[in-house]
């Protein structure tokens, strides 16, 4: 007797990712010029405005760069948080998706700003080195850098 075929109603999943990472599709994205490559992926690390210009000054080499009225927010390779952790003033946003800026919300707050790209490299890299800004932000947050060896997440 032939029986036709019907979907299953429980498919094969792929195996689930070894770290599973939230669901961050709701929230907006820094939006990297599209004539610069983001071949490794890329994350965002916040600093305070304050500590923007030292920064921005300090580093031999500085990537794509944007500020709102409270973070400076630099563009770092995909995966600049594993194995690191980043002084607690910092904010780290996995794939550049901001979780609750102010430029999100329905109605801004007064005196908000959106995001503005600051600085644009002119080498055609979007990233900032991770280790140097690491250890900047460190140094300048009063923070003792602490890494991890082997660490995968």
């Amino acid at each position: 007797m032939f029986r036709p075929h019907s979907r299953d109603p429980h498919p094969c999943r792929s195996a689930a990712p070894p770290h599973p990472t939230p669901d961050r599709r709701d929230h907006l994205r820094l939006p990297i010029p599209p004539q610069l490559p983001t071949t490794l992926g890329h994350d965002a690390v916040g600093t305070s405005p304050e500590h923007g210009e030292t920064i921005l000054e300090a580093l031999p080499r500085v990537g794509c760069v944007f500020a709102d009225d409270r973070h400076w927010w630099w563009i770092v390779p995909s995966g600049s948080h594993i194995g690191i952790t980043w002084p607690p003033s910092t904010t780290y946003a996995i794939g550049a998706r901001m979780g609750d800026p102010s430029w999100t919300a329905t109605r801004p707050r007064p005196g908000a700003s959106h995001p503005r790209l600051l600085h644009s490299p002119m080498d055609g890299s979007p990233y900032t080195p991770p280790i140097p800004l690491y250890f900047l932000t460190c140094r300048l947050t009063g923070s003792s850098p602490r890494w991890s060896l082997g660490a995968t997440d």
